[in-house]
């Protein structure tokens, strides 16, 4: 796993493969998205990761943005509480594959690592 940008910290972490997946994705919506990154309660251990595609005006100012080469993830503030430091990263492996969140924040998690707790 390899970050995107090595040089600069930031508070949300991408590999290459997930920036690309979410690259792809974006252009396949045929619009200029963010993707907004965050939790919410619920999930087998508590709190549930959460990542929709959104338009840049929907951006507040509680919300924390990280840009990578011009592609830009959104994490409010509360959920960042929970995320900072977080790694996403992406596999196309056909057992396992998909987005995969590795949360430093996380006591325990689910055994489909879609929910963790704190």
């Amino acid at each position: 796993m390899t970050q995107a940008t090595q040089s600069q910290q930031r508070g949300i972490q991408l590999s290459e493969a997930a920036l690309r997946q979410v690259k792809s994705l974006q252009e396949k919506q045929g619009q200029d998205l963010c993707l907004r990154v965050g939790v919410r309660q619920g999930g087998c251990s508590g709190m549930s990761y959460m990542m929709d595609f959104e338009q840049e005006s929907q951006i507040t100012e509680h919300d924390d943005v990280f840009d990578y080469d011009g592609f830009k993830i959104v994490c409010d503030k509360k959920s960042l509480l929970y995320l900072y430091g977080l790694m996403l990263d992406y596999s196309d492996a056909m057992i396992g594959g998909g987005f995969q969140f590795t949360n430093p924040n996380a006591s325990q998690t689910c055994g489909c690592g879609k929910s963790f707790g704190v």
